[in-house]
Order: structure tokens, then sequence, then C-alpha cells
């Protein structure tokens, strides 16, 4: 059940957030269709915010709305990875780039907190918290870059990326192969290395895409 005198957050971007997060999880098949009674009825809500939000997640192109037919998932495919991962390894790859020269001594021990809070959920095989370690990780490289043009591209996307990675990237498999990758990108930017740093990441968002077509597969 959804409040619909919650304070703010739309309603609407509420419900979009839930279904967006069922769609990148797989729990809304490609191709499935979403009915917006239904969903109106799980959430006790009215249709009126459901619709806004079904238009939402068709701008985003999560969905597709077929006259006469009824609103469908369309979700992540195989090229839609594919299209990601070359955005961010051009955007990531500058963005370390530039952290690495302009991060401050204090950015880098929030840096070195994040993978010592990341090596010891690993070792507790916490997928969850080793992911939320890595969002912030990351975030504290973006914003040492010191653009807010390139932060902004940056955040246009995460949530996709996100999302995609709770399903197909953060099994316990994966957890310390992950963690590796984070250390060799922090001993670069220590190094102030930016061709190191950025070809570290590189290396990263290479095996993420492995691992993120490997976990789509798994699924089928």
């Amino acid at each position: 059940m959804i409040n619909e005198s919650m304070i703010g957050v739309s309603l609407a971007d509420e419900i979009a957030g839930r279904i967006r997060e069922k769609i990148l999880k797989g729990e809304y098949g490609i191709g499935e269709k979403i009915n917006e009674s239904q969903v109106a009825e799980e959430l006790r809500v009215s249709r009126t915010p459901v619709r806004e939000a079904f238009k939402q997640l068709e701008t985003e192109g999560l969905m597709e709305s077929i006259p006469n037919k009824g609103s469908f998932a369309l979700g992540f495919t195989m090229q839609d990875i594919e299209d990601i991962y070359s955005v961010r390894a051009v955007v990531e790859g500058l963005a370390v780039k530039w952290a690495t020269s302009r991060i401050t001594e204090e950015e880098i021990m929030k840096l070195q907190d994040e993978y010592d809070i990341m090596e010891f959920y690993t070792k507790k095989k916490n997928s969850k918290k080793v992911m939320e370690s890595n969002k912030r990780f990351h975030e504290i490289v973006y914003n040492a870059s010191r653009s807010r043009f390139l932060i902004q591209i940056l955040k246009s996307y995460q949530e996709y990326v996100q999302q995609s990675k709770k399903v197909n990237v953060y099994c316990e498999d994966n957890l310390k192969d992950i963690l590796g990758e984070h250390l060799e990108i922090l001993k670069a930017i220590k190094e102030r290395d930016e061709e190191k740093a950025e070809g570290k990441i590189l290396c990263h968002l290479s095996n993420s895409q492995i691992r993120s077509k490997a976990g789509m597969k798994s699924s089928e």
C-alpha cells in the first residue's frame, strides 16, 4: 500500500519507482503485460497516478503502450547492456582521469573507508551492503572530477546500472573479484596515475559487463 499523501515525492514517481525496479529485476519479463487496474489494486491507489507512472516509464523506454492492447514491459536486453557499458567506458574513464588529478587527500581517505567497508561485507558475503558501498565509492570518484556536467551525465543512468547489478552482478561468487578490481582503482588514484586509473576502471567495467551478460543468460 502507498500513502497518497506522501510528502517530498509524487505518488506517480513512487509507483514508477516500484514498477521500474520490478522491470529491471526481471520480475516483469520483457513483453509481459502490466495491467493498470491490477497495479492500482495491489498498491491501493487510484488509477490516475498509475497511468502517470506508466507514461513516465514509457518515456524512459522501460514500457511500451500499444493502443487497444495495453502496456508492456520492455526491460533490459543484451543490446541495452552493450550500449550502457559502451557509454560508461567513455564517461567513467574520463571521470576517473580527472578525479585522479583533482581528488583531495580527504576524499582519498573516504575512498579507502568505502573500500574497507566493501572488504568487510565481502567477507560476510553480504551482496546488498557491498553494492551500497560500491555505489558510494564511485560517487566519491565522480564528485572528485569537479565537473558538474560530467557528474550530471553519470547520475542520469546510475539508477539503471544499480538496479541491473542487483540481479546480474552481485552474486556471492563475484564479490571477491569486484573487491579486487576496486582495490586496483584505489591504488592507481592514490598514486595519482591518471592513465593507470583509467585502465583499471575500464578493466572493471569490462568485467562488470561480462558478469551482467552472464547473469542475464542464467535468468533466461
